[in-house]
């Protein structure tokens, strides 16, 4: 799935905390935003594997909801919509496509690692890509109720996260291609600032 749709999930898990703890503060549905995306910086490094953890996000999100029932504050209802939104975003890459360069070409078979059990689910497909139709379907979904929930500023940000869904989802495809022309193309010198790992598909 898309980052955006991973983060508009983040906003919809801090809006829920929120109404369970309205005395924490905004601060907690960017937490929870923040925690949605989290997990994808590991694009740095092992994609679905260094940062994405299904089986131990869950159980660090339980016990961090268990401390913020138990000792309420901004802080720890903070830490618990983070973890959570993080641990939502690694078991719902499992229903998303593979990590292949091109997966709308359904190559691959592997999803998301599992390192309780060390090993790779396989991609269900339910959302068969990022950027797919159906993902941007899905951003715009979970944009609406954020948008009714919040105003101002995070208002303008749901709209934001929305709309850059949709055209990367117009996009997607092509973008491949063109990444690969423009790693072609590149300086040496330029093409070193740029970690491996994002452009090693594309050489």
């Amino acid at each position: 799935m898309m980052a955006t749709t991973h983060a508009l999930a983040g906003v919809l898990v801090g809006l829920a905390a929120l109404a369970v703890a309205p005395d924490a503060g905004p601060v907690v549905v960017l937490a929870a935003a923040l925690g949605g995306v989290a997990p994808d910086v590991d694009l740095l490094g092992a994609h679905r594997k260094t940062l994405h953890f299904p089986g131990y996000n869950a159980v660090a999100a339980l016990l961090a909801v268990a401390v913020a029932a138990l000792a309420p504050s901004t802080t720890t209802v903070a830490l618990a919509a983070f973890l959570a939104a993080a641990g939502l975003h690694a078991v719902s890459d499992l229903f998303g496509g593979d990590l292949e360069l091109r997966p709308w070409e359904l190559a691959g078979d592997r999803a998301v690692y599992e390192h309780v059990r060390g090993r790779w689910h396989p991609p269900r497909r339910w959302i068969r890509y990022d950027g797919a139709p159906e993902d941007a379907f899905l951003a715009l979904a979970l944009a609406l109720p954020a948008y009714a929930a919040l105003d101002g500023v995070a208002q303008q940000a749901v709209v934001a996260l929305a709309a850059v869904s949709v055209v990367y989802a117009a996009l997607r495809r092509s973008l491949v291609d063109h990444g690969r022309w423009l790693v072609r193309r590149l300086p040496p010198r330029l093409l070193r600032l740029i970690p491996e790992t994002l452009i090693a598909d594309l050489r």
